[in-house]
């Protein structure tokens, strides 16, 4: 099984300091996350990331730009519809280029509460900035467990938090090595109805840059297909 972590910024991250190498076949680290582990593999920022908070890349560690993100998360439908937040970029990025059977996500609970809301202190909270794409973040994480899932990939949160933004199954990392593939039942007509609406509206914007057009995006509608992701899972229950 070819296991993923994509690695965050929540304080919990931090443990994945201590994870043996050989638990993921690749790492992602989003933005400043590179720092946890020695043994992340690929770096992953938007374009306004400092330059001087960027890894150096070498010869089993490589850096991800916009230009190498972008054409793919359009092959998923685009910023939009997927979420524009880094967890949600670099998870289809991985999806897409990697090809896991399994992805894990730690550190992407996106709750910020008390001091400190990030592994290096107090950090800006970009999930929760207003953008019509992150309306329901719920929505946008059932939708990319969707794609995960078609290509024949599970996804996980191994965060140790008591809640979560992210609606995956919380699996221990010591049930990694032997996790049996489990993904949850969809109700396959919510899910054709959310794509075709997704395609009528056609929301897409082949750049990326959908903050630059959104004199285009009916939030009512946005609001409409979110419903629709939130329930697209047979049994969907709150931060399963």
């Amino acid at each position: 099984m070819k296991k993923i972590l994509i690695l965050g910024s929540a304080p919990d991250a931090i443990r994945a300091s201590g994870f043996d190498k050989k638990l993921f076949d690749s790492i992602v680290a989003i933005n400043n996350a590179w720092k946890i582990s020695p043994h992340w593999s690929h770096s992953i920022f938007p374009t306004d990331f400092p330059v001087d908070r960027r890894p150096i890349e070498r010869f089993n560690q490589k850096i991800h730009t916009a230009d190498e993100y972008v054409p793919i998360q359009n092959r998923y439908g685009g910023f939009l519809y997927a979420g524009g937040t880094m967890a949600f970029t670099a998870a289809y990025w991985a999806l897409g280029k990697l090809k896991p059977d399994l992805i894990a996500f730690l550190g992407c609970d996106m709750i910020y509460e008390g001091k400190n809301t990030h592994f290096y202190g107090s950090g800006t909270a970009d999930p929760l900035r207003k953008d019509p794409s992150l309306r329901s973040i719920e929505a946008k994480a059932n939708r990319f467990e969707y794609f995960a899932n078609k290509m024949c990939c599970d996804v996980v949160n191994i965060s140790d938090t008591d809640i979560s933004r992210l609606t995956y199954q919380k699996v221990a990392v010591s049930e990694l090595d032997s996790y049996n593939r489990s993904p949850r039942k969809l109700n396959s007509t919510v899910v054709l109805e959310a794509l075709s609406m997704e395609n009528s509206l056609n929301y897409f914007v082949e750049s990326g840059k959908y903050w630059k057009e959104t004199d285009k995006f009916d939030l009512s509608k946005i609001d409409e297909l979110d419903s629709l992701w939130l329930s697209c899972f047979q049994n969907q229950s709150e931060n399963t």
